[in-house]
């Protein structure tokens, strides 16, 4: 059975789909796509559901014994010697996550808190977690029913997302607050009640089990993941368009460094697809023409782009794989083992993986904001140009001509690069030793997470002015050329996928918006872009040319 499958079209007009949760593998890019449509019913496989009940069995074997064991009759953290009197194991189920409850600062967005139940509830079908069956069917009800808990996004040292998960617990308790659908904040108690559902009354154990997990860092790290994707895919995007307008305005634009010789004489995981993702771009145009005159070597931000662009995509893969090995492991402490049929303490719950991942992409994500922001840097004396030459034209009475591209939009991308090397400092170096130094070191995972949230965002503007400055030159040159007294066979036609770009954008240019309205409706439209047009898309590894099938 597969880990976790998407049908379609189960309820027609009320379900978009479902996500079955088995026992085999998990992909991150599927969890993403889970959390991120509430119309996506969750289901469990009876496999998962066996595996579960079995996992409790150990649980109640360890309660039978009368054995100290971590979380289950014990205090946590410095407290961990500390014995819990059976009478009170249940209220301390309860106290486990109001103590825990501590989380502060601005709330998850819906599909972030989606992200975090369903991380959270395919962490219990592992069978390391000691829940009951009922336990993990409430969860998957919890997103079935539109239950979104209020989940402060700050509290989390990396060592379990233990604040971000305890508002989760404190609803299905009945207490905490949630999420109602227009927008406003909701008691717990209120929200189950809306939903259909009673409050969940916990077993022995299972308070630990719901708040010691990475569920938030995994959760928000494979919704963040789909956008490192894209932003992989608009960083080759923004680079075809600037080889183009160097080629028309400078003399660049040699295709040679992204040829499959090139690309077959190292193998850097990346560096091929996007090399033949330019290479698709350009398909078709002047670029590839050999009569060109062509400068022997571009700049190193042309030359060496599929060499810093393929080790972020590599990056890419290693976070998704970061994040597999978190989804399908079993990060629980007590960790419940079914081959001993005990419950054994660890440190699975220490995600350094995740975290040493976050950090990688942010460094990674920096380089590939300077080759940027050099090659916008490059395309500025074409604007100049162009702005002299209006001014010549107005000196001869002809109305001065307006600029379609903010002027200092250059300014704007050399700033968003201060930021982002900014950003690629380590995050991961600055937990201090907690409880009384038991809990001693510490991944900071959720900061670093946020920390590349940020630097996301901050490139996704970078790439999106690169994309636009050399839409704007391209436009022009089109303009110069069709109006000028070239031959057919002079007209220097832009790549199939270069011109899809540059006419989309060129209309966004002609409204001459104002740069923060233009950037950002700019990114929309890239984004559409990216998702629906067949040279856009990321070609699949295989093969060793230009040919590649689509991903």
């Amino acid at each position: 059975m597969d880990g976790a499958r998407v049908s379609e079209g189960l309820q027609p007009g009320t379900r978009r789909g479902a996500f079955l949760i088995g026992t085999a593998h998990i992909r991150a890019e599927e969890v993403a796509r889970a959390a991120a449509d509430p119309g996506v019913e969750v289901l469990l496989s009876a496999d998962a559901l066996e595996l579960m009940g079995l996992s409790r069995e150990v649980v109640q074997a360890a309660i039978d014994s009368g054995h100290k064991v971590y979380g289950l009759n014990t205090l946590l953290g410095s407290g961990r010697d500390t014995a819990v009197e059976e009478e009170s194991i249940l209220d301390y189920q309860i106290q486990v996550i109001r103590y825990h409850h501590s989380g502060v600062g601005a709330l998850l967005a819906p599909d972030e808190v989606r992200a975090v139940i369903l991380a959270r509830l395919i962490g219990f079908t592992r069978g390391g977690s000691g829940v009951r069956p009922d336990t993990a069917r409430f969860y998957a009800e919890l997103l079935n029913r539109g239950v979104a808990p209020a989940i402060p996004r700050d509290g989390s040292v990396g060592s379990s997302d233990l604040t971000q998960l305890a508002a989760v617990a404190a609803v299905a308790i009945g207490e905490g607050q949630a999420l109602a659908a227009d927008g406003s904040i909701v008691a717990g108690a209120e929200a189950l009640a809306r939903a259909g559902l009673e409050p969940l009354v916990l077993a022995p154990g299972e308070a630990l089990a719901l708040v010691s997990a990475n569920a938030y860092s995994i959760g928000a790290g494979a919704l963040e993941l789909g956008r490192l994707l894209r932003l992989a895919d608009l960083a080759d995007t923004a680079l075809a368009l600037s080889l183009e307008a160097t080629a028309r305005y400078d003399g660049g634009g040699n295709l040679s460094p992204f040829s499959p010789a090139v690309q077959a004489a190292k193998a850097v995981d990346g560096q091929r697809v996007s090399a033949a993702r330019v290479r698709r771009l350009v398909r078709g145009g002047w670029l590839e023409d050999p009569r060109r005159d062509v400068s022997v070597q571009d700049a190193l931000s042309f030359r060496a782009a599929p060499q810093t662009h393929g080790a972020f995509r590599a990056q890419v893969t290693a976070l998704a794989e970061a994040l597999e090995v978190e989804l399908n492991g079993r990060g629980d402490n007590p960790l419940t083992d079914l081959v001993s049929g005990r419950m054994v303490s660890g440190g699975n719950f220490q995600p350094m993986q995740l975290a040493l991942a976050f950090e990688a992409l942010r460094l990674g994500l920096a380089h590939v904001g300077i080759s940027s922001e050099r090659r916008i840097a490059k395309l500025y004396p074409p604007q100049r140009l162009i702005r002299q030459l209006n001014l010549e034209a107005a000196r001869s009475g002809t109305p001065l001509a307006s600029e379609d591209l903010p002027g200092l939009l250059w300014y704007s991308a050399a700033g968003l690069l201060a930021e982002l090397k900014f950003l690629a400092a380590p995050a991961t170096l600055g937990a201090p030793t907690l409880s009384a130094d038991v809990e001693d070191h510490s991944t900071l995972a959720p900061l670093a997470l946020q920390q590349l949230e940020r630097a996301v965002e901050t490139a996704d503007k970078l790439l999106t002015i690169e994309a636009l400055t050399a839409a704007y030159l391209l436009a022009e040159a089109q303009g110069a050329e069709g109006g000028g007294s070239e031959s057919a066979a002079e007209v220097r036609p832009l790549g199939k996928g270069t011109v899809a770009v540059v006419d989309r954008l060129s209309v966004l240019l002609a409204d001459r918006l104002p740069a923060a309205v233009l950037v950002d409706r700019a990114r929309d439209e890239l984004r559409d872009l990216l998702a629906g047009l067949p040279e856009l898309r990321t070609p699949a590894p295989a093969g060793d040319d230009d040919a590649g099938g689509e991903a």
